[in-house]
């Protein structure tokens, strides 16, 4: 273990990541270092006073397997036998002990709890992953809304189409989509387009335009929010402007000139914390790596001038060459090779 933890730190893996991974502490990494032996297998450590006893594990499974319960989880069981004034354990000592036995299975023709993997996608460059979402915008009637269709590029964070609309729908859906086409010049290349599960985004025209289109579509797993955490970020940005009206819009006109404003300054004036703080537009037209060798120039330029200043190395001013969406699974697996 040593020897791999070593290895996994020499390719820029933390200490305790590593650890971690191969299941010990820091503490016992440093007594093994320094020579201790590993008395983990030899130490005796008394049961705990409350443990079941061998008979009443055996009575457990033995109620568990008689016919009336052979269909029932703990959950039901426990409670039964409550009625019938039996306490044997509680409803977690049964399932820890159907488990221990290989007796706690899936029943009925329900699915399996299922775990899914977020979706992944990875953009070097513009218009190859777009992300896209429907947010409320509020009007000065309480209980009516706008909706503000919004269509963002992974790669560089610009909006490259919207539309307000005062319903949502998957026919606004698909309509946007082929205007942003149109606008972008996308022409054949591969492109992939984001969304959660509402319905706009997984109606039937939606699909069929996409399909026609030639654009592959992705969807975030249900309830979970975060898979389409950029746009969610965009929507944050534009609602917490100082300018919005938190009052509401009073009339849908009023509402797309705003959003046409917000634009407008989040492509072409907002220097974007994720981009290193150049601006979506800058990124998205290749302005970019010219911008951060002048930053780099004028800190090098600083630092000259008052070394004594500069303790270690200058701001690091580079960008991603790739973007990728939900990054959370290849992090992992990394982390994993690396120990």
């Amino acid at each position: 273990m040593l020897a791999d933890i070593a290895a996994a730190r020499a390719q820029g893996a933390p200490l305790q990541e590593a650890c971690s991974i191969v299941g010990i502490g820091l503490r016992t990494y440093r007594r093994w270092k320094a020579g201790g032996e590993d008395a983990r297998g030899q130490a005796e450590r008394d049961p705990p006073v409350h443990k079941l006893s061998t008979a009443e594990r055996e009575a457990i499974v033995t109620v568990c397997n008689e016919p009336r319960f052979a269909s029932l989880p703990p959950s039901q069981i426990v409670p039964r036998l409550a009625d019938e004034g039996c306490y044997l354990g509680s409803e977690s000592s049964f399932y820890r002990i159907l488990h221990e036995q290989g007796l706690q299975h899936h029943r009925g023709r329900s699915r399996e709890p299922q775990r899914r993997e977020p979706p992944t996608h990875a953009a070097t460059g513009p218009n190859q992953v777009w992300c896209w979402d429907v947010s409320y915008l509020p009007s000065g009637i309480r209980g009516l809304y706008f909706y503000l269709y919004l269509v963002l590029d992974l790669f560089s964070r610009k909006v490259v189409a919207w539309e307000v609309h005062g319903r949502e729908c998957g026919e606004h859906g698909a309509a946007l989509i082929r205007r942003a086409v149109l606008m972008a010049g996308r022409g054949n290349t591969p492109l992939i387009l984001h969304a959660d599960n509402g319905a706009p985004m997984k109606s039937a025209t939606l699909q069929e335009t996409l399909r026609q289109l030639g654009i592959a579509p992705s969807h975030s797993r249900p309830r979970v929010s975060n898979d389409n955490a950029f746009v969610e970020s965009a929507f944050r940005t534009c609602k917490y402007r100082p300018e919005y009206p938190t009052s509401g819009f009073e009339t849908i006109d009023a509402a797309r000139q705003w959003v046409w404003r917000f634009v407008q300054w989040y492509n072409e004036e907002h220097r974007h914390s994720g981009l290193n703080f150049v601006t979506p537009m800058q990124r998205h037209t290749g302005q970019a790596p010219a911008i951060m060798e002048q930053r780099v120039a004028v800190y090098e330029a600083a630092r000259q001038r008052n070394p004594r200043r500069w303790s270690r190395g200058i701001r690091d001013w580079s960008l991603p060459t790739s973007v990728r969406l939900n990054p959370i699974k290849e992090a992992e697996s990394e982390m994993a090779q690396a120990a």
